[in-house]
Protein backbone atom coordinates (compact mmCIF):
# COMPACT_ATOMS: atom_id res chain seq x y z
CA UNK A 1 0.00 0.00 0.00
CA UNK A 2 2.88 2.19 1.10
CA UNK A 3 4.11 1.82 -3.17
CA UNK A 4 0.72 2.99 -3.79
CA UNK A 5 1.17 6.22 -2.28
CA UNK A 6 4.87 6.69 -3.41
CA UNK A 7 3.25 6.39 -7.16
CA UNK A 8 0.52 8.84 -6.63
CA UNK A 9 2.29 11.22 -4.75
CA UNK A 10 4.24 12.65 -7.80
CA UNK A 11 6.87 15.35 -7.93
CA UNK A 12 7.82 16.49 -4.09
CA UNK A 13 7.40 20.61 -3.70
CA UNK A 14 7.81 23.21 -0.96
CA UNK A 15 6.28 26.49 -0.98
CA UNK A 16 6.67 28.16 2.26
CA UNK A 17 4.67 31.63 2.27
CA UNK A 18 6.29 34.42 4.76
CA UNK A 19 7.09 31.55 7.27
CA UNK A 20 3.38 31.23 8.23
CA UNK A 21 1.96 29.03 5.77
CA UNK A 22 3.59 25.60 4.18
CA UNK A 23 2.28 23.73 1.28
CA UNK A 24 4.00 20.44 0.78
CA UNK A 25 3.24 17.74 -2.26
CA UNK A 26 5.20 14.65 -2.15
CA UNK A 27 3.54 13.80 0.84
CA UNK A 28 3.82 10.22 1.43
CA UNK A 29 2.41 10.29 5.76
CA UNK A 30 2.41 12.13 8.43
CA UNK A 31 4.22 10.50 10.86
CA UNK A 32 3.98 12.60 14.48
CA UNK A 33 2.64 16.27 15.11
CA UNK A 34 2.48 18.23 17.59
CA UNK A 35 1.98 22.53 18.29
CA UNK A 36 6.58 22.57 17.68
CA UNK A 37 6.90 19.81 15.31
CA UNK A 38 5.50 18.04 12.52
CA UNK A 39 7.03 14.89 11.09
CA UNK A 40 6.26 13.65 7.46
CA UNK A 41 7.43 11.16 4.49
CA UNK A 42 7.45 12.33 1.71
CA UNK A 43 8.66 10.59 -1.59
CA UNK A 44 12.37 12.13 -1.44
CA UNK A 45 13.01 10.79 2.25
CA UNK A 46 11.81 12.38 5.74
CA UNK A 47 11.27 16.00 6.09
CA UNK A 48 10.63 17.34 9.56
CA UNK A 49 9.18 20.75 10.14
CA UNK A 50 9.92 22.63 13.14
CA UNK A 51 7.97 25.90 14.67
CA UNK A 52 5.58 27.17 16.88
CA UNK A 53 1.76 27.09 16.88
CA UNK A 54 1.78 24.32 13.93
CA UNK A 55 -1.56 22.62 12.71
CA UNK A 56 -1.82 20.19 9.94
CA UNK A 57 -5.04 21.90 8.14
CA UNK A 58 -5.24 19.78 5.31
CA UNK A 59 -3.77 16.14 4.59
CA UNK A 60 -4.81 14.08 0.97
CA UNK A 61 -2.86 11.40 1.12
CA UNK A 62 -4.28 10.29 -2.07
CA UNK A 63 -2.76 13.42 -3.74
CA UNK A 64 0.13 13.45 -1.54
CA UNK A 65 -0.48 16.82 -0.09
CA UNK A 66 -0.35 18.86 3.06
CA UNK A 67 -1.00 22.21 4.18
CA UNK A 68 0.59 23.85 7.31
CA UNK A 69 -0.10 26.78 9.49
CA UNK A 70 1.88 28.27 12.16
CA UNK A 71 5.80 30.26 12.28
CA UNK A 72 8.03 27.69 10.51
CA UNK A 73 11.35 27.48 12.72
CA UNK A 74 12.87 25.35 10.40
CA UNK A 75 12.90 22.45 7.68
CA UNK A 76 15.02 19.52 7.67
CA UNK A 77 15.44 16.46 5.22
CA UNK A 78 16.73 12.77 6.41
CA UNK A 79 16.84 9.23 4.48
CA UNK A 80 14.21 7.39 5.07
CA UNK A 81 16.27 4.42 6.06
CA UNK A 82 17.82 6.60 8.90
CA UNK A 83 14.84 7.18 10.72
CA UNK A 84 14.21 3.99 10.89
CA UNK A 85 17.60 3.21 12.64
CA UNK A 86 17.36 5.89 14.71
CA UNK A 87 13.85 4.99 15.84
CA UNK A 88 14.62 1.45 16.04
CA UNK A 89 18.07 2.00 18.30
CA UNK A 90 16.20 4.75 20.64
CA UNK A 91 13.88 1.64 21.61
CA UNK A 92 16.19 -0.83 22.01
CA UNK A 93 18.91 1.21 24.46
CA UNK A 94 15.92 0.73 27.52
CA UNK A 95 15.90 -3.16 27.12
CA UNK A 96 19.88 -4.31 26.25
Amino acid sequence: MEELYRKNSGEHKLTLENRGGLTVSGVVDIISFDLNEVLMETSTGMLTVRGQDLHVNKLVLEKGEADISGTVDSLLYSDISSYGEKAGSLFKRPFQ
